[in-house]
């Protein structure tokens, strides 16, 4: 069956999280992604730790974020190994970065110089701040983004220190997804154009954009979104969490009026019903449902809630999302055969009816496909181990 992507070539030079992400979601839908990395031993910041084959298979297996690409070591500091580079970009659609600024440039991988060789490519640098303003040249890690994007301004209980979340907001939404969202914008744009284009992610940027609606209050009534004090940040007693019997913690949302009396009958609360947006009453509500959600456990009250019309859910721990019936029949867990064995990975998020993505395989091995993508391009096997001998390929 088709994928969407069938016949885009993306070279991803990225390292982190967000641009494998990205690199990762559009092999899903069947782009031909070819990771360039660093030559082992080459660049202490870049390449991994050494490992014992088995350790390399075993780490390989469980990279999610490398599934269904192939591996090239260069160390573009070398000059046959930037020709090598450039040969790629002449054949390549896509090509991703996620270095500091500037570092393309002395490097020789810059926009200018390769759509000078392919005017049709799509260039897309990820980063923390972006390629322009004044944060552009700081480092920077998911928390620095979300701070400066206003997320993490907003997360959390009043009074308390800010609510860190895993590193999903930024580099992985507005990074990694973000990039890849636009990325396939400027491949539709090109169809148009004849040409590629640059793409410049900031994950601040990204952050900022996805507080689009939690900033749309600001803007009209001049009022700061303070944590916890929120309609969807804890504020109200209906839509929050609460510990169950057994130590677990149960969500509930009932914000329409039918969805809020449902759940007052079904706690036997039915003193709150008609008082909904009476905030006298919060502090009462609120400890009546805490008592109530602790006299069972969260797969009881799951039963219960899953019987009435009720915005309700666990809140599902690692080990209970991989078992979880909803995401099993979705296809969210899924078994990726690997050299190291079949090992479960999260499956394809977005379902499209006539070209679904797909999980292949699993992530390569550091220049595994290295002689394989040279002879594509002609190298043969002689010039190949010259270039290994002389450091520019792994």
């Amino acid at each position: 069956m088709a994928t969407a992507l069938d016949g885009i070539k993306v070279l991803d030079l990225s390292r982190l999280a967000p641009g494998p992400y990205c690199s990762m979601l559009l092999a899903d839908f069947g782009a031909d992604v070819t990771l360039v990395e660093a030559v082992p031993g080459v660049n202490a910041k870049l390449a991994g730790p050494a490992a014992d084959p088995e350790a390399a298979k075993r780490a390989a297996a469980y990279n999610a974020l490398g599934r269904g690409k192939r591996s090239i070591a260069l160390n573009l500091k070398n000059e046959a190994a930037r020709d090598i580079f450039y040969e790629l970009v002449k054949g390549a659609d896509v090509v991703l970065e996620g270095f500091r600024p500037g570092v393309v440039n002395r490097l020789g991988v810059d926009y200018e110089t390769l759509s000078a060789i392919n005017p049709r490519i799509v260039y897309c640098s990820l980063s923390g701040f972006g390629q322009t303003g004044p944060y552009s040249n700081l480092v920077g890690h998911d928390i620095n983004y979300i701070s400066i994007g206003g997320a993490l301004g907003v997360i959390g209980r009043p009074g308390a220190a800010p609510a860190i979340p895993v590193n999903l907001l930024a580099d992985f939404a507005g990074g990694g997804l973000m990039a890849a969202f636009a990325i396939c914008a400027a491949l539709l744009a090109r169809e148009h154009t004849g040409r590629g284009q640059t793409v410049d992610i900031a994950m601040s940027d990204g952050v900022l954009s996805l507080m689009t609606s939690a900033m749309t209050g600001f803007f009209s009534t001049g009022t700061p979104l303070r944590p916890g004090e929120g309609f969807l940040t804890g504020a109200r007693p209906w839509y929050d969490t609460y510990q169950c019997g057994d130590g677990r913690w149960f969500s509930i949302g009932s914000i329409e009026p039918h969805f809020y009396e449902a759940l007052c009958r079904v706690l036997g609360a039915d003193e709150f019903l008609g008082r909904q947006h009476d905030e006298s009453a919060w502090p009462a509500m609120r400890e009546r449902f805490e008592a109530v959600f602790a006299t069972k456990t969260a797969d009881e009250w799951m039963a219960i809630m899953s019987e009435h019309d009720i915005c309700a859910s666990p809140v599902l721990e690692q080990e209970n999302i991989v078992t979880d019936p909803h995401n099993v029949a979705r296809d969210m867990i899924v078994t990726v055969d690997t050299p190291a064995g079949p090992v479960q990975q999260v499956g394809v998020g977005p379902k499209l009816g006539d070209t679904p993505g797909r999980v292949e395989r699993g992530a390569p091995l550091n220049g595994e496909h290295t002689d394989e993508v040279l002879a594509s391009i002609g190298y043969d096997a002689e010039r190949i181990a010259a270039l290994r001998a002389e450091g520019a390929i792994g």
